[in-house]
């Protein structure tokens, strides 16, 4: 996969709850290479719920995407694969497998970062994947479970063998959640341990940072997340630093003000009147605006798109105010 990662470097990797396709029409928009859907449950597709297929939507502007699958039994998770597979057909990029959730009601199941402790598990469903459809399996797993006890290397390596054609890698451990710092060092010695391409991730919220973590670690691409929230501006610095561009200074109060409003409107193309997730797509575009503060508790009760347009324009005429 060394050639696709050639063309797909700066990837919108999963988030639950907040990558559906708006969100990634926005930031494939604003420069991402690929991104990735929201992880889906293996159990709910092979349950036919509605909800969970529909997190297989594809935004407008997406031509391929990456489908991130959790579960824990490999023969669920083979032959949901193939029916993603079947589903997005050339739409699809790779389907990976997520082996780094550290919710506590995911690996209770035994599943997301709980399978780093349960190799031979983890071994057979990337083979049980791999011998199930014709595209590419990848793994995103973290630098370990325990803190303290790095495994990365050694798990990725099991992965490798098990079929994997890619790995992404969380610099913190589970037990961080997403506390602490992310440690490259982690990324580049799993780049030099596997001869698969590595992905990193973790505390890169600049383009500043993708440089660096690309300097250290000689990671074929750099995932992501978090700081793509209430920013997608960030994938824009992140490409111009890339090819060598003068790095885009970052939106102004009334450019950030001007896409939450959008983001709005898109959401409720695609949901209808009541669009309460925006609630906190909101409050990651406003964060440290003028006024902010002030609009924070009208944002948390905002239902519909018009209640949301009514605190934009609040925010917009503080905004103006200040300027004066």
């Amino acid at each position: 996969m060394y050639d696709f990662f050639r063309n797909h470097q700066v990837i919108l990797g999963p988030m639950a709850g907040v990558g559906d396709e708006v969100f990634r029409f926005l930031c494939l928009e604003a420069g991402a290479d690929l991104t990735y859907t929201e992880m889906i449950s293996a159990q709910g597709l092979a349950y036919d719920n509605e909800r969970t297929f529909r997190l297989l939507d594809l935004a407008p502007n997406e031509t391929r995407v990456a489908v991130q699958l959790f579960g824990h039994d490999p023969e669920v998770l083979a032959r949901e694969a193939a029916r993603v597979e079947e589903e997005l057909s050339d739409h699809l990029a790779y389907i990976d497998i997520n082996m780094g959730c550290p919710v506590r009601k995911i690996i209770k199941k035994g599943e997301g970062s709980a399978l780093m402790k349960d190799p031979d598990t983890a071994f057979d469903i990337v083979k049980s994947v791999s011998r199930a459809i014709t595209h590419p399996v990848t793994v995103k797993f973290r630098r370990g479970v325990v803190q303290g006890q790095e495994s990365a290397v050694d798990f990725g390596l099991r992965m490798q063998e098990a079929g994997a054609s890619a790995c992404a890698v969380h610099g913190r451990y589970a037990a961080q959640m997403y506390h602490g710092i992310a440690d490259w060092g982690c990324i580049e010695r799993v780049k030099e341990a596997l001869e698969i391409p590595v992905i990193g991730n973790g505390d890169i919220k600049s383009a500043h940072d993708a440089l660096s973590m690309i300097e250290q670690t000689s990671c074929d691409a750099v995932m992501v997340a978090r700081a793509a929230r209430g920013n997608p501006w960030v994938f824009t610095q992140i490409k111009a630093a890339l090819s060598g561009e003068d790095v885009p200074e970052p939106p102004s109060a009334k450019e950030r003000v001007a896409m939450a409003r959008r983001h709005a409107h898109l959401l409720a193309a695609r949901e209808g009147t009541h669009i309460v997730r925006m609630r906190k797509h909101a409050m990651w575009y406003m964060a440290g605006l003028p006024g902010a503060s002030a609009v924070r508790r009208e944002l948390d009760e905002c239902d519909t798109v018009e209640d949301f347009d009514k605190v934009f324009g609040k925010l917009e005429e503080e905004i103006d105010a200040r300027s004066l």
